[in-house]
């Protein structure tokens, strides 16, 4: 019989109920102290490899919306040395799939709420190889409003950092950086992508960032086989949506 962890009991519950929720509790507390200790391990990490070059990316100025070069070394403001960059697979004109990708609008979407908070500590940005007048026009849509937008169109990059396939497709991977002194030291990268995922699971490589999954994980139904995010939703019958390759 599952220890009782703390007093507090919901109406109508059933004993078996508190049993089981008294077991789960164990193994979320469990899966808790592993969060942090993985947290931590990842904090321990020496400083990857030196960025080659200081990237010319394209964004838009504040004033005149204008596209301007923004160097990697300029998304460092004073005072925050660390830059969390996120490759949206949003590909270049003539490209397979013109379109943005929903899995990744879906990530962006929350992250750009969390954007104004996480601005306070450090450094933040998406960048895609759209232009980024296109990828621009695509935050407006959505009601993006905190979030940095970055071209690396002309840049290497995407396949520096490994996310683009052999063909030119964008991928999905989050990148941590460092600024020591004058120097940009790569830190961390969602490597989990590049790992065949265990039967039935997905990468899961940007879920720490991605709260959509973390809500259905919580409910009877959980994430689903056959569901995904969509650019749009059209009215439909329960159950009925497709499932969108997630970013």
């Amino acid at each position: 019989m599952a220890r009782a962890l703390h007093s507090k009991r919901f109406p109508g519950e059933t004993a078996e109920y508190r049993r089981a929720r008294m077991a789960l509790l164990e193994s979320e507390r469990e899966l808790r102290r592993h969060t942090e200790a993985v947290a931590k391990q990842l904090r321990a990490l020496p400083l990857g490899g030196e960025v080659p070059t200081d990237y010319r990316f394209t964004g838009l100025d504040a004033g005149s919306n204008r596209s301007t070069t923004i160097l990697m070394s300029d998304l460092f403001e004073a005072g925050k040395d660390t830059l969390f960059l996120y490759s949206f697979m949003f590909p270049e004109d003539g490209k397979p799939s013109g379109a943005a990708c929903p899995s990744c609008t879906s990530i962006i979407d929350s992250v750009d709420g969390a954007a104004l908070h996480i601005s306070q500590r450090i450094n933040i940005a998406a960048v895609a190889p759209a232009p980024i007048a296109r990828f621009r026009a695509h935050g407006r849509k959505r009601g993006w409003r905190n979030i940095r937008l970055l071209s690396s169109a002309k840049t290497t990059y995407a396949r520096d950092y490994n996310a683009v396939t052999e063909d030119g497709s964008p991928l999905p991977i989050a990148s941590v950086f460092a600024r020591k002194g004058k120097k940009i030291h790569h830190v961390w990268s969602s490597e989990l992508f590049y790992m065949t995922p265990d039967a039935g699971q997905d990468m899961r490589h940007v879920d720490f960032m991605w709260p959509l999954w973390h809500v259905l994980d919580r409910t009877p139904e959980g994430r689903g086989k056959d569901w995904g995010p969509e650019l749009e939703y059209a009215k439909r019958r329960p159950g009925t949506g497709r499932r969108k390759a997630r970013g």
